[in-house]
């Protein structure tokens, strides 16, 4: 078994790293697994623990979404928050226009849906996940930083191709290994 996602790698710039290492050090007292910034990515399709030998057949859906998906240019804009103001669970940026985000995202569940992956249950938020928050002891001060923050941004990103991940869960914090890349049309 392995632990597989499919994603757009983000290369983030300085400006938004520095922003991104601001609002961890305001939030520094608080209990949230950060994303290291090599790990930053858009997600596409979770499959979880998958039977290796699903992984050709994952390839074939993914190299038929990607064969049939223009390259498109997209920004990283706004810091949201998942869950309510009094149960907070992940720290995430929206992307714009996310429309060709949403259709790759459907195009590879319903061709999946055959071989037996289920459509997920979630409605699909395109977004870029920056932190998994384990617990929140100020939820006031918690959500004053990020309302001070909401303008974080990263733009004229191209998405020229996505990848089939492992993730390999350690104690320090997952590793991910490139299985193989999608490239798009040109």
């Amino acid at each position: 078994m392995k632990r597989l996602f499919a994603a757009i790698k983000v290369n983030p710039d300085k400006q938004f790293l520095d922003q991104y290492h601001k609002i961890q050090t305001s939030l520094q007292h608080e209990r949230i697994k950060w994303v290291e910034q090599y790990n930053i990515h858009i997600t596409l399709k979770f499959f979880g623990e998958t039977e290796e030998s699903k992984i050709p057949e994952i390839n074939h859906v993914l190299s038929d979404v990607s064969s049939n998906t223009d390259i498109f240019s997209f920004s990283l804009q706004n810091l949201g928050v998942f869950g309510s103001s009094y149960d907070p669970r992940v720290v995430w940026v929206g992307i714009k226009p996310y429309e060709n985000l949403v259709s790759i995202m459907r195009m590879i569940s319903s061709k999946l849906e055959p071989i037996g992956f289920k459509p997920d249950r979630q409605n699909l938020v395109p977004h870029l996940t920056l932190g998994r928050i384990k617990s929140v002891n100020d939820k006031k001060v918690f959500s004053q930083i990020i309302d001070q923050n909401r303008n974080i941004s990263l733009h004229d990103l191209f998405a020229d191709h996505f990848i089939l991940f492992e993730s390999i869960l350690k104690k320090e914090g997952p590793l991910y290994l490139a299985l193989q890349s999608f490239h798009m049309r040109k």
